[in-house]
C-alpha cells in the first residue's frame, strides 16, 4: 500500500483535556476512506490537525513521506491537501464560475491578472467550467453563489477544493444540512472523483459512510478505537454499542 496522508503518534491537548490521542492514521494513496466516531470523539480536531489549522502538541504528520507538521496551511494547500467545512466556506456575491476561476487563477500564480477581468484568462475559466461541469453545476455557473440550493452551495464547496488539484481531500461532512433527496448525489460525485485523489471523509450518516467507504477508521475519545473494511465495521458488535444512543457529529 502506497500512503498519501498519515499521522504518527498525534497528540492534542487543550489544557488539561486530550482531544487527540496518539492517533496513528493511514489514508492511502486513491482511498476512500471514513473517519467516524460518536460526539466529541475528535475527528474535527484531527482534520484540523492534519490541515494546519491546528498545530499538534505531540506527534507528526505526513504527506506522501514528507513531514508536514510545522508546515502553515496555505503551504500545505499548495503540496496538495484540500478540505471542505460543515459550514459553508463561500464567497457569496460571486457566480460559481467566477470562484472558481479566481481558485484556479491562485493555484496557477495567475491571480494578479485578475484585475483585468476573467475574460483576460480564457484557459483558467475554461479549467473552472470543466470542474463546475463535473459537480453538476454547469446550469448555475452564473449565478449568485448566495441564491443557489443549499446542495449546490455544498457542491460549490467542494469545486472550490478540486481547484487547487489535492492529492488529499478531506470531507468535514459534505452532506450535512443538504436535503434528503440530494445527499447521495453529492457522495456519488464524490466516489467518482479519480483515484488519483486520494479522499478522507467525516460524515454522520452511516448509510452514506456505507455506501462510499472502502475502509473506515472509528475515533473514539481521541483515539482510533476500531479500523477496517465497511462491511467489517458494519458487522462489529463493539461499534453498534459505541453508536447507541449518539448521532455522532464530532
Amino acid at each position: 500500500m502506497t500512503v498519501a496522508l498519515e499521522t504518527h503518534d498525534l497528540v492534542m491537548r487543550f489544557g488539561g483535556f486530550l482531544a487527540t490521542n496518539r492517533v496513528n492514521l493511514q489514508v492511502a494513496r486513491g482511498a476512500r476512506h471514513a473517519l467516524i466516531g460518536p460526539n466529541g470523539a475528535g475527528k474535527t480536531t484531527l482534520v484540523n490537525l492534519m490541515t494546519g489549522v491546528l498545530s499538534p502538541t505531540e506527534g507528526r504528520i505526513v504527506l506522501e513521506g514528507h513531514d508536514i507538521t510545522a508546515v502553515p496551511i496555505a503551504a500545505r494547500v499548495g503540496l496538495g491537501i484540500a478540505r471542505t467545512f460543515q459550514i459553508n466556506q463561500l464567497f457569496p456575491s460571486m457566480s460559481p464560475l467566477e470562484a472558481v476561476s479566481l481558485a484556479v487563477a491562485q493555484r496557477a500564480g495567475r491571480s494578479a491578472g485578475i484585475w483585468r477581468g476573467f475574460g483576460a484568462l480564457p484557459e483558467i475559466v475554461d479549467e473552472a467550467a470543466d470542474i463546475l461541469e463535473g459537480l453538476h453545476l454547469a446550469d448555475a455557473m452564473t449565478e449568485r453563489s448566495d441564491r443557489l440550493p443549499y446542495g449546490k452551495q455544498r457542491a460549490l464547496e467542494l469545486a472550490l477544493a478540486l481547484a487547487s488539484r489535492p492529492k488529499v481531500l478531506l470531507l468535514d461532512e459534505p452532506a450535512a444540512g443538504v436535503p434528503e433527496g440530494e445527499r447521495h448525489e453529492i457522495l456519488d460525485i464524490v466516489a467518482s472523483l479519480p483515484r488519483d485523489v486520494s479522499i478522507l471523509l467525516i460524515e454522520h450518516d452511516m448509510d452514506l459512510v456505507f455506501s462510499f467507504a472502502e475502509k473506515i477508521s472509528v475515533l473514539v475519545q481521541g483515539a482510533v478505537f476500531l479500523e477496517g473494511s465497511a462491511r467489517e465495521i458494519a458487522a462489529d458488535r463493539r461499534v453498534r454499542e459505541v453508536y447507541l444512543g449518539e448521532s455522532a457529529d464530532g
